[in-house]
C-alpha cells in the first residue's frame, strides 16, 4: 500500500476551503494539519474537515515532520516568503496563484525550486479546467489553431472582499493576480512565447491604492493575439468569460463549461477524472510527488508569466 501524502493547507479561507473540498475526491492524501490567521475560525474549518493540528503560525506546520507537502492559500504578498520557506524546510509546495507580485521572488522561488528539486507549483488553474483541457487537446491534435483569445475577467470588489463576501485582510490586484491567469493561459495554448504586450489602466481607487480597471494586449510569437480586459467595478456578471477564435471554429469557456460559438454547450465530461479544476490540479501536484517529476504549472514553467507581468508593471508606472 503507497504511503499517504500527508499535507499542511495555509489559508482557511475562500480558497483554502476550495482545496479541501477537491483533496476530500483524492484517495491516499491526508490533510494533517491547517494554517490560518483567525484561531477560532481556523478551528471552525479544521473541526469541519477532521483537521487535528491547527495554528495561526506556517512555522507549526513546516515543523512537523510528518508533513510531507504543503498548500498555500495566503495573502499575494506573502506567496513568494512562505513559497520558499516551505522549500527551505524540505517541504514539496504549490502556492495558488500568483506565484508572487514582483518577477525577482518569483525568480527567487524558482531558483531555489532547482537548488531541491522538490515539487513546487503554481496555482493556474485555467490549465487543468476541462473547458480549456479540451481546448488545448483540439490544438495538440492540429484540428484547431488559436488566432485570437478575447477574455473578460470582472469582478465587483469596490470594497476589499473575498470570494465569499467576507473582508479580505489584504488587497487583491487585478495585474499580479487575475491577469496572471490570462497571460499564462494564452502562451500555454498557443504553445508560444508572449512576444508583445500592451496595458493602460484606470484610476487608481484613493483607499484601496490599485487600479479598478485595466486592458492588456498580448501577441504570441507565432502570431496569435490576446486582448484581456479586467474589472473590479463590474456589477455582473462576474467572474472570467474566455472566447477562443481560431482557424476552425469559436469556442466560449466559462470556468468549467465549454460551448460553441453558436452558444451550444459542448460535453467536456470525459475530459478528465473530475469537472473540478481546483481538485485537478490538486491532483497534479500529488501526482508529481509520487512519480518524482515536475507537474504542469510548475514554478519553472509559469515564470515566463511573471517576466510579461513584470514588463507590463514598468510600463504602467511610466509617466
Amino acid at each position: 500500500m503507497t504511503k499517504p501524502i500527508k499535507v499542511a493547507l495555509a489559508g482557511a479561507g475562500a480558497f483554502g476551503i476550495k482545496h479541501l473540498d477537491g483533496i476530500k475526491n483524492i484517495a491516499g492524501v491526508e490533510v494533517i494539519s491547517l494554517v490560518g490567521r483567525e484561531l477560532d475560525k481556523t478551528r471552525e474549518v479544521a473541526a469541519k474537515y477532521g483537521i487535528a493540528h491547527v495554528s495561526t503560525d506556517l512555522a507549526d506546520s513546516l515543523a512537523l515532520p510528518e508533513v510531507d507537502a504543503v498548500i498555500l492559500c495566503t495573502p499575494t504578498q506573502m506567496h513568494a516568503a512562505q513559497a520558499i520557506a516551505c522549500l527551505q524546510a524540505g517541504k514539496h509546495v504549490q502556492v495558488e496563484i500568483p506565484l508572487s507580485d514582483s518577477l525577482t521572488d518569483a525568480q527567487a522561488v524558482v531558483d531555489l525550486q532547482q537548488q531541491t528539486g522538490l515539487v513546487a507549483m503554481c496555482g493556474h488553474t485555467r490549465r487543468f479546467n476541462p473547458s480549456h483541457q479540451w481546448v488545448n487537446k483540439k490544438i495538440a491534435a492540429g484540428e484547431f489553431a488559436i488566432q485570437q483569445m478575447d477574455v473578460q475577467t470582472y469582478f465587483f470588489r469596490r470594497s476589499n472582499m473575498n470570494a465569499l463576501g467576507q473582508a479580505r485582510s489584504w488587497t487583491d490586484h487585478l495585474l499580479w493576480h487575475h491577469a496572471a491567469h490570462t497571460v499564462d493561459l494564452f502562451a500555454y495554448q498557443c504553445g508560444s512565447p508572449v512576444v508583445q504586450a500592451n496595458a493602460i489602466q484606470g484610476p487608481i481607487h484613493p483607499q484601496l491604492g490599485i487600479a479598478m480597471d485595466m486592458s492588456i494586449q498580448l501577441k504570441a510569437e507565432n502570431g496569435a493575439i490576446c486582448t484581456l480586459s479586467l474589472s473590479f467595478n463590474n456589477d455582473g456578471p462576474l467572474g472570467t468569460f474566455f472566447r477562443y477564435i481560431g482557424n476552425t471554429g469559436t469556442y466560449l469557456a466559462r470556468y468549467d463549461d465549454l460551448f460553441n460559438g453558436k452558444e451550444e454547450k459542448i460535453d467536456v465530461s470525459a475530459v478528465d477524472v473530475s469537472l473540478n479544476g481546483i481538485e485537478l490540479q490538486d491532483r497534479e501536484f500529488f501526482a508529481a510527488i509520487r512519480d518524482g517529476r515536475e507537474p504542469n504549472a510548475s514554478v519553472v514553467q509559469v515564470l515566463p508569466c511573471y517576466r510579461v507581468l513584470h514588463e507590463l508593471e514598468q510600463q504602467l508606472a511610466r509617466p
